[in-house]
């Protein structure tokens, strides 16, 4: 079960207020607020469409790049110990400290959804 939408390379997030009986969300990863609702999924996937729409016509009114969710670029604090052992390896190895930060998240990530899939066919009962 997720609580996120994709459109356009666009996340949206997906709540529920029992309160008001409706369903909201807005766009992440960006730093430009977009939000949304809607009184079922139907709508609200519509609603969440709608504004992604009207916020890439707008940027393209404005002339004005889209933000995108991801750049590809982040900073990570590791720690002076690890920074050292990463960048020793990577000069041992003729490679950039970003190819072997890049290779090892691969392998974590590859690692993670390895293991969540083994959880999931668990819980079906395979």
């Amino acid at each position: 079960m997720k609580d996120t939408m994709t459109y356009k390379s666009y996340i949206g997030s997906v709540h529920y207020s029992d309160e008001d009986r409706v369903f909201y969300g807005q766009v992440e990863y960006i730093r430009s607020l977009i939000s949304y609702e809607g009184t079922d999924v139907d709508a609200l996937r519509r609603a969440f469409e709608e504004a992604v729409d009207d916020y890439l016509d707008l940027c393209k009114t404005e002339g004005k790049k889209p933000e995108q969710p991801f750049s590809g670029t982040f900073n990570v604090r590791t720690g002076s110990d690890l920074h050292r052992r990463a960048a020793l390896l990577a000069k041992e190895r003729g490679t950039t400290l970003n190819r072997v930060v890049s290779e090892a998240l691969r392998r974590y990530l590859q690692h993670e959804d390895h293991a969540l899939s083994g959880t999931q066919d668990k819980r079906c009962g395979r």
